[in-house]
């Protein structure tokens, strides 16, 4: 199957971080994993519950006054475990959603590793329209893909080996009235029978000890694994970091590149769909494009309308099913950009009006944006070395107008594109 062999744009959002492989674990001086779960129950006691409802509305900036109060009368241990907790419910809220975060446990580790709730619910409904009923949820977390599949009406058997985060994600179920359908098992989870589920999710750790790992076979458990254990299920879902390298994408799996907000959050195999494809899937529309196998598009000159190709498109290799649709034309062999004549509605990309395609040069740059009294100015950036906040120190944009300008790379030379944001 052809693909979309562009170069990697440095500004693109890179892989997200992957789930911690021991939320639990601290160093050998300091507190142990008891000690930690030790302070996590005391949160689930009636007294621990209260100090969190107290702390809902809490303003961080008064911590050590409120610190200071709830110490006189709650054991110090217990209101910082409490104070910390809403802390994290408060990272939460973007992920989880206000009502939910609000009732959930966290972990620092499990609110910066945990799928983010929209995402969650659309694995979710691909797993529910294919008839699952059962999934093992291995590398399970705080329960983030749990609650998403549970939500769904699918029974979970969530597993992980850390007792830290099994506790929390046992909270979660309760708190949200899913433990009925969440079971979660300490394990670890190569050593798991998932024959009695009909799916299987893995969620392998994608961290190390010196941040993130980017080589497959370094995930834990390794991406090989994984994907024997997706063969032996019915059906099943590997996430990985949306930065994996195609050609480490197995043939018999359909690779899925998902964006929420615009900004690409994962990248899942599945070993459900067509095996090779390729889609990219834009949350919260649910716009889905998938891979048509056409050649990387030609390039030439820049016409009256720039397409910005979402990232989940890019990640995907599908820059050429988003030129095909638009009728348009990369600027350059090597960059993402889609340019064409006329105006087309998609959502796999932003359009904009190109006002003026120039050779890059920075006194011509700063001279158009004082004539047209440009004050607010939006930098993107595609094959630059220049960074936005250097541009905007360096042109001082100043005026009642705003504009958008790219920095790029036209014919193999770098480029400037000014323009502002196209409406139908």
């Amino acid at each position: 199957m052809a693909h979309n062999g562009l170069v990697h744009d440095p500004s693109t959002p890179g892989p997200g971080p992957g789930p911690a492989p021991d939320v639990g674990s601290g160093p050998a001086s300091g507190p142990g994993p008891a000690d930690d779960l030790a302070a996590f129950a005391a949160l689930l006691t009636d007294e621990g519950r209260a100090l969190l409802r107290e702390l809902r509305d809490h303003d961080p900036a008064r911590d050590l006054a409120t610190a200071t109060r709830l110490r006189r009368d709650h054991p110090a241990g217990l209101v910082s475990a409490a104070l910390g907790q809403a802390a994290l419910r408060r990272r939460a809220v973007a992920k989880f959603g206000a009502g939910d975060a609000a009732r959930m446990f966290f972990t620092p580790a499990g609110v910066e590793q945990a799928t983010r709730a929209s995402v969650a619910a659309h694995r979710a409904r691909r797993f529910t329209a294919l008839g699952v009923r059962r999934v093992a949820d291995l590398c399970g977390g705080i329960g983030g893909d749990a609650i998403a599949l549970a939500r769904a009406g699918i029974s979970v058997l969530a597993v992980d080996r850390s007792p830290l985060t099994c506790a929390v994600a046992r909270a979660n179920a309760d708190a949200l009235g899913l433990s009925d359908r969440i079971e979660v098992r300490c394990a670890e989870v190569t050593e798991v029978d998932t024959g009695p589920c009909d799916a299987v999710f893995v969620d392998p750790a994608r961290r190390g000890g010196r941040g993130r790992i980017f080589d497959p076979e370094a995930y834990s458990p390794p991406l090989s694994w994984a994907v024997e254990a997706a063969r032996r299920a019915p059906y099943a879902a590997l996430k990985v970091a949306p930065g994996i390298p195609h050609e480490a994408v197995p043939e018999d799996a359909e690779a899925e590149w998902i964006s929420d907000g615009g900004e690409v959050k994962e990248a899942v195999l599945w070993f459900a769909g067509e095996p090779g494809a390729r889609r990219a899937t834009l949350l919260p529309s649910g716009a889905t494009l998938p891979g048509r196998g056409l050649p990387d598009p030609a390039a030439g000159p820049v016409g009256r309308y720039l397409y910005e190709p979402d990232g989940a498109v890019i990640r995907a290799h599908l820059v050429a099913e988003v030129a095909a649709a638009v009728d348009g034309r990369l600027i350059d062999p090597s960059i993402a950009y889609v340019t064409a004549d006329t105006l087309t509605s998609t959502p796999y990309a932003t359009a904009y009006e190109i006002t003026d395609a120039l050779p890059f040069h920075l006194k011509r740059l700063k001279a158009l944006l004082r004539e047209r009294e440009v004050g607010t100015l939006t930098v993107k950036k595609r094959g630059s070395p220049i960074t936005p906040e250097e541009l905007r120190r360096r042109v001082k944009p100043r005026g009642p107008n705003a504009a958008t300008v790219f920095l790029t790379r036209m014919a193999g030379a770098p480029a400037m594109l000014l323009g502002h944001p196209a409406s139908d």
